[in-house]
């Protein structure tokens, strides 16, 4: 593929997508993953239910990067009514490892997918990183697309956690 392009996923994309997020919850996971869970989130998002999945690679083929899209209301805001004021939350953006290296710059192109949709429906965009494997390179990229960053996440995991970790530290080390 020449040109890196981010289509929308549908519906037939389900199977490898879930594919991909086993592979992505073993990388960067913070807890053990729930396949039903992970199905409730990109189900609706590829039925444009309250979301959208933006993938990179053919319909009918390996998907070689996908993010996943809600939109929901911030936490303490009005949930329904004239006053619910909505917004996007990145819940997932993920380039599989055999692509990150690729000519193409898949991770830029979906960053670049997100703050589109993001300007075309109006709504604000919550994004992070929740990785610490070359994270000097992702905030780069993220600060190109979007601009400063708005404040600082930490994931704390006390000593009797710490062991039992997620393998994101042994696992698929390679940059996006």
């Amino acid at each position: 593929m020449n040109d890196v392009i981010v289509r929308t996923g549908t519906p037939a994309d389900m199977a490898t997508l879930m594919e991909m997020a086993k592979l992505g919850a073993q990388e960067n996971g913070m807890v053990p993953f729930d396949i039903n869970q992970i199905a409730k989130e990109f189900w609706p998002a590829l039925h444009l239910d309250f979301g959208i999945v933006g993938i990179v690679g053919p319909s009918d083929g390996t998907i070689e990067g996908a993010v996943l899209l809600r939109i929901t209301t911030f936490w303490y805001g009005f949930k329904e009514g004239p006053q619910a004021k909505p917004m996007i939350e990145e819940r997932w953006l993920w380039t599989h490892p055999d692509y990150r290296a690729a000519k193409g710059g898949r991770a830029r192109k979906l960053c670049e997918f997100v703050k589109t949709t993001s300007d075309q429906l109006g709504l604000p965009l919550m994004i992070g990183i929740l990785s610490n494997i070359r994270l000097e390179s992702k905030i780069k990229l993220y600060e190109r697309v979007f601009g400063k960053p708005c404040g600082v996440t930490w994931m704390y995991r006390p000593p009797q956690i710490a062991e039992r970790a997620a393998p994101s530290d042994q696992i698929l080390q390679a940059s996006i």
